[in-house]
């Protein structure tokens, strides 16, 4: 026997205690230092265990059923291939993200997507044809797989500009899932400048679980990182429409920052709670914005590409895709340790409900039975590669090419965590995002380390968990 790689020890603030926890199973204890010694001694002298006293035999059997010692190493590494696989063919739930535009009617500075030139003009937007041929697609992977759940997230650009397409869908799943006895459940993630009790009355029927918003700092940094085409600021009528909607569903809030807008992000907290639909708030989280890697960065930053009025190119994206608003999708893309960490402590001082930074995956990207549809048709892995035409790795209508099976093929052998070492976050990371590593590295199979804002985050995660326990 032999100590769990995916153990955690942290010392509890003020007490001889320590919070053990063990990344794979998620088993959690408050145990005195000499249980952390046992745990030592055995990992030190494995046939120690005959000689140990009964009390000592009894504290090692509980740890063992818990997770935390385990046979041998080959046989855990064994049971980590046997999680992502059951990971992957899981098919209790079918997801789904539909874009139902790439338009947008923000022009963001950070992201390529928007009212940028005429960008627009040519964007893709979903047809009704082609929501019904979707429909069509859901019903049959529904009777395949014999799910019985169903989430459905709608997404963009802006997923408002194209309302026809959404009611169109959540209407005929919704009777479709009712036939087959399925649980559904929408999301729909908007820069909330549509969003009205319109919207609510139409969706709320049909399912809708939550509406997860934008909101990129206080009213001067969202105003300036989010605004229309002429400039103006959307801040206000933001919050206006969520004051109308947010007694009738869960609202969830995001946010991207950069490094001269991360620092407004506690005046919009408490912004937040001050409003009267801060109790309707089910999660608030914040993300920096991903970009291609550029030459130079700022240490402890996210690397930025320069986007500004010289016309330089604009390389980002908004990656309010990555989170529901029901938590079932990565939250994690590309954090940064201490901004992240300290935003999460805000945002919890605050009261609000927030990523605990350590139950962060696998993402869904892991799952092949959740997916994203663009506005014509194509099937993705995530939502952060639509639109790269080679990333496809299907189509609704079953016509498959060549690029989509070499596409659906090098996302079926993602396994960034086996290039991870030993290291204890595995289970609950996955090796990072992929889209993360993509843009930055060249190469969605590179690992994007997360484990020193993990590490942070598991210390007050622990402190809190342990008073809990106790």
């Amino acid at each position: 026997m032999q100590p769990s790689i995916f153990n955690k020890q942290i010392p509890l603030t003020g007490r001889d205690d320590l919070f053990l926890m063990n990344m794979f199973t998620d088993s959690q204890l408050v145990v005195s230092p000499d249980v952390a010694e046992l745990l030592k001694r055995v990992g030190a002298t494995p046939d120690l265990v005959e000689t140990l006293s009964e009390s000592e035999q009894a504290a090692l059997r509980e740890l063992a059923e818990h997770g935390f010692v385990v046979e041998n190493r080959e046989a855990e590494w064994s049971a980590v291939d046997r999680f992502f696989r059951d990971v992957r063919e899981d098919a209790s739930e079918l997801r789904l993200t539909v874009l139902t535009t790439m338009q947008c009617n923000f022009a963001c500075d950070y992201c390529f997507q928007g009212d940028h030139g005429d960008y627009n003009d040519t964007a893709e937007k979903m047809s009704l044809a082609t929501a019904d041929r979707v429909c069509d697609w859901v019903e049959m992977q529904l009777d395949e797989l014999g799910s019985s759940q169903f989430g459905l997230t709608f997404f963009g650009g802006e997923p408002l500009l194209n309302q026809p397409v959404m009611y169109a869908m959540a209407e005929r799943l919704w009777r479709a899932t009712r036939r087959r006895g399925v649980d559904m459940r929408i999301n729909v993630i908007t820069n909330g400048l549509l969003l009205t009790p319109d919207v609510v009355d139409r969706l709320e029927p049909f399912g809708l679980h939550s509406i997860k918003i934008t909101l990129d700092g206080d009213q001067e940094a969202h105003d300036r990182m989010r605004p229309l085409r002429g400039g103006q600021g959307t801040f206000e009528r933001i919050i206006a429409n969520i004051q109308r909607v947010a007694h009738r569903c869960n609202i969830a809030i995001g946010g991207n920052f950069v490094e001269d807008t991360v620092d407004s992000y506690p005046a919009l907290l408490d912004f937040l709670k001050a409003q009267d639909f801060a109790d309707r708030l089910v999660k608030v989280s914040f993300k920096p914005v991903i970009r291609e890697k550029a030459a130079t960065a700022t240490p402890g930053l996210i690397p930025l590409t320069a986007v500004g009025a010289d016309g330089a190119a604009l390389g980002g994206t908004c990656m309010t895709s990555a989170g529901s608003g029901a938590g079932s999708v990565c939250d994690s893309c590309n954090l940064l340790e201490t901004k992240m960490s300290e935003l999460r402590e805000e945002t919890k001082k605050r009261g609000f409900e927030t990523l605990d930074g350590v139950h962060m995956g696998p993402c869904d990207i892991h799952r092949r039975h959740s997916n994203t549809i663009g506005p014509d048709g194509s099937i993705y892995a995530c939502p952060g590669f639509t639109g790269e035409r080679t990333a496809a790795i299907g189509h609704i209508s079953n016509a498959l090419e060549e690029r989509h099976h070499r596409s659906a093929a090098d996302f079926e052998s993602l396994a960034a965590w086996k290039s991870c070492g030993d290291c204890a976050f595995i289970p609950v990371c996955a090796g990072g995002c992929s889209v993360a590593s993509h843009s930055e590295q060249g190469d969605m199979h590179k690992p994007t380390c997360h484990k020193d804002s993990m590490e942070s985050a598991l210390v007050s995660f622990a402190q809190e968990a342990a008073a809990q326990l106790m």
